[in-house]
């Protein structure tokens, strides 16, 4: 499975890309950081996201798009920035047909880690021994990017399995209700 991670953020969104399966070596086929300049217009600044996420789409050609999911945080300008770059990529991502999957930091941080309130400094840590880096990926957007592949690559598996089950009982239980009563007296 090829996934592209994406720590969404306007001045930096990190990209990263890790091919493998659950329980097998990982490798990381690319890592990077879209920059946009703060002084610039909002607009402008998504456009530069786009062309960014739209470059790493045509190069690693991923089977899956990995987005943290966007949580509250204290400054709303900050998670209002992070919401709109998260759009972008979902949006890069359905405009090609690919699947996207969000994912929290805490499950990112325990997956890769095995605690979800392991720090930035963990993280990389984790990421760089996992892939076989020389060093961990800068700046951390990088590293968290790809610690969010990883993390999809892993869940997946797991993931799959469970909607899976779901789809059987909620198709066991339709049958049920529409299957012929018996006789009662």
């Amino acid at each position: 499975m090829r996934v592209l991670g994406v720590d969404p953020g306007l001045t930096r969104c990190g990209v990263g890309v890790v091919e493998g399966v659950a329980g097998r070596p990982l490798t990381m086929l690319g890592v990077g950081v879209v920059r946009t300049p703060a002084h610039a217009e909002l607009g402008h600044r998504l456009v530069a996201v786009e062309q960014g996420i739209e470059e790493w789409l045509d190069t690693h050609r991923p089977e899956v798009v990995a987005v943290e999911r966007v949580f509250s945080q204290h400054n709303v300008s900050t998670v209002m920035g992070t919401a709109q770059a998260s759009a972008v990529a979902m949006l890069c991502a359905a405009r090609r047909g690919i699947p996207v999957a969000l994912h929290t930091p805490s499950e990112v941080k325990a997956a890769v880690t095995g605690s979800g309130r392991a720090d930035k400094a963990q993280v990389g840590a984790m990421v760089t021994r996992l892939l076989r880096l020389a060093e961990p990926p800068r700046p951390a957007d990088a590293a968290d990017a790809l610690a969010l592949a990883i993390c999809h690559i892993w869940r997946a598996p797991a993931q799959n399995r469970l909607q899976q089950a779901v789809a059987q009982h909620a198709q066991h239980a339709q049958h049920a209700q529409h299957a012929p009563k018996g006789r009662t007296r």
